[in-house]
C-alpha cells in the first residue's frame, strides 16, 4: 500500500516565524487590499522570507527582495505555503 503525499493547507503568513521562508499562496480580503499588497510584490507564487515576527504586532518579510513591514491583520490575509519545514 502506497502512500499519497498531501500537500499542506495554506496557513496565514502571520504564522510563519522568523527566519521562515514561504511561497505566496492567495490573498484574502477586499480588492483595495490585494491590489495594494499585489504592488508590493506578493503575488501567487512570490517567495517569502520572515524576518521578524515576534507573535503580536507588525512583522517584518522579504519580498522580491523588498523590505516590507505589514501589520498583524495584513498578514493574516496573505495565505502562504511554507517552505523548509517552517511552520
Amino acid at each position: 500500500m502506497s502512500r499519497v503525499h498531501m500537500p499542506e493547507a495554506p496557513q496565514t503568513l502571520s504564522s510563519v516565524p522568523a527566519g521562515g521562508h514561504a511561497i505566496v499562496h492567495s490573498l484574502q480580503g477586499g480588492r483595495g487590499f490585494r491590489s495594494r499588497v499585489a504592488n508590493l510584490g506578493f503575488t501567487v507564487g512570490a517567495p517569502i522570507t520572515v524576518l521578524q515576527n515576534y507573535g503580536h504586532g507588525p512583522m517584518i518579510v522579504s519580498v522580491r527582495g523588498v523590505r516590507v513591514a505589514l501589520g498583524r491583520a495584513e498578514a493574516d490575509k496573505v495565505l502562504v505555503r511554507p517552505l523548509d519545514g517552517a511552520q
